[in-house]
């Protein structure tokens, strides 16, 4: 017995370091030369802190408080907690489990029993107790390298939640400062607003004098008044649409909905434009999503190793040391309550109604899903970097545009009515102008809006910086 336990010790050592599973190669997912637009050069580096990036000073505040805060990050924090957790299990794996057994019976055995005459004989009592204490030792043979699979597999899933946090936190400091953005815009259309309603108010106690004057209509005034109207329209819809932007930007940043503190204006907030001219491949290797996509592909990859595994032989040894006796002034009576097993264990799977192949084929799929899974993020990638860039490029070219639209509609509204004064002008010209210049700031301040998330995707599509 004892020989044929060393031998089976001896090939358990020797097939240990046979394995199943093939090893992690990288998928060539052929990533373009470049980008469809040539990207501005201003710096050597991808990724930037975002402390770097970001500088307007209440707009810094907001996003400490959101990376302090946030409830989606605390819970994402929680999950690295569980897969560091996962992570320390599986290093145990080669370590084998010991387990510890007490307990105690007794037995009413039947009189006409043969075991029950005997007790009553030599025991002196109708019932028979029975009293162990055991250590069983179990110790399963890593013939096919799963504990290193699971190893494996296991800081895969780790390091892949810990990009998945870094993912979320630069998503979440882009929409903090999107949102930034966004109130400032607000800001600024209310301030717009108001300015018109001044305007149209000095136009309209214009043409009120000339109606008392009979110089012009009823249908004068009315029009200049509702040319008051249009612009004072914009005052609650812009107060509506502040409350509920604070509101969202507040728990964005884990707390109750209350008032936020902002300063300056949006061409104050424009961050530097800092990004590197490189191949996608360089550019977006360092992207939180992208890399996570990776690694769940290795840990799919020692997973499908296991699902294989599962279907070859497995061997276990188990060695027990006992304490027996049915005198319970006797049980720990050493040596004569001791009590010894050895035994070694050989389990190969024959008929598992198809279980295991199928869970392997199963596993097989998930892997192959996985790299499409990867491809497709890093295609994602590449998109969103040319969609910013085009956004932004479009957008500062439509800045320009803007501004020179808007020095010439304020030198119309101002010629209007110098010449409506001297009566060289209609009423209609001198509300044309006013309309055409409050519309004309609204979108002016939209598009500077564009422009300002555009950078802000871009800086999130290069992979962004947490630290």
């Amino acid at each position: 017995m004892n020989k044929n336990i060393i031998a089976a010790m001896v090939l358990a050592t020797t097939l240990a370091s046979c394995t199943v599973g093939k090893r992690y190669e990288r998928p060539n997912l052929e990533p373009p030369a470049a980008f469809r637009a040539a990207m501005p050069v201003t710096s050597d580096t991808v990724q930037l802190p975002w402390r770097t990036f970001f500088r307007e000073p209440q707009l810094v505040g907001l996003i400490e408080k959101a990376l302090e805060r946030n409830n989606d990050i605390a819970i994402a924090l929680k999950n690295i907690e569980q897969m560091d957790l996962a992570v320390k299990q599986a290093r145990l794996a080669l370590l084998p489990t010991l387990n510890f057994s007490a307990g105690a019976s007794r037995s009413w055995l039947s009189k006409n029993s043969l075991n029950g005459s005997l007790s009553e004989q030599f025991v002196g009592t109708t019932y028979m107790d029975d009293y162990n204490a055991s250590l069983q030792l179990s110790w399963e043979v890593d013939v096919w390298g799963k504990a290193k699979m699971q190893k494996e597999a296991a800081i895969a899933n780790y390091f892949a939640q810990k990009e998945n946090v870094s993912a979320l936190k630069t998503r979440i400091i882009s929409q903090v400062a999107q949102s930034y953005y966004n109130l400032i815009s607000l800001d600024q259309q209310l301030k717009i607003a108001n300015q018109n309603i001044v305007l149209s108010d000095s136009t309209l106690d214009m043409m009120r004098l000339q109606f008392n004057a009979g110089q012009i209509t009823s249908l004068a005034v009315d029009q200049a008044e509702a040319q008051k109207k249009t612009a004072e329209l914009l005052i609650p819809l812009a107060l509506q649409n502040i409350a509920v932007q604070e509101n969202a930007l507040s728990i964005l940043c884990g707390s109750y909905p209350d008032a936020i503190q902002r300063a300056g204006d949006l061409s104050n907030a424009m961050p530097e434009e800092t990004f590197a001219a490189s191949v996608p491949a360089q550019l977006l290797s360092r992207r939180p999503d992208v890399k996570a996509a990776e690694l769940a592909v290795v840990s799919l990859n020692a997973q499908t190793g296991l699902a294989k595994a599962a279907m070859y032989p497995a061997l276990s040894i188990s060695p027990q040391v006992a304490a027996n006796s049915f005198n319970f002034n006797k049980w720990f009576d050493l040596p004569g309550s001791l009590t010894k097993t050895l035994a070694a264990n050989l389990t190969q799977p024959i008929f598992q109604k198809r279980a295991l192949k199928t869970a392997y084929e199963t596993a097989v799929v998930e892997q192959e899903k996985a790299v499409i899974q990867y491809k497709q993020t890093l295609m994602s990638a590449v998109g969103e970097v040319s969609d910013a860039m085009a956004k932004s490029s479009g957008a500062s070219q439509r800045l320009e545009l803007v501004q020179q639209k808007t020095a010439m509609l304020n030198k119309a509204t101002e010629d209007a009515q110098k010449l409506y004064k001297s009566g060289m002008a209609n009423y209609l010209e001198v509300i044309t102008a006013q309309n055409s210049r409050l519309q004309n700031d609204l979108e002016a301040i939209n598009i500077q809006l564009e422009k300002l998330n555009a950078v802000t995707d871009l800086y999130r599509a290069l992979g962004g910086g947490v630290e």
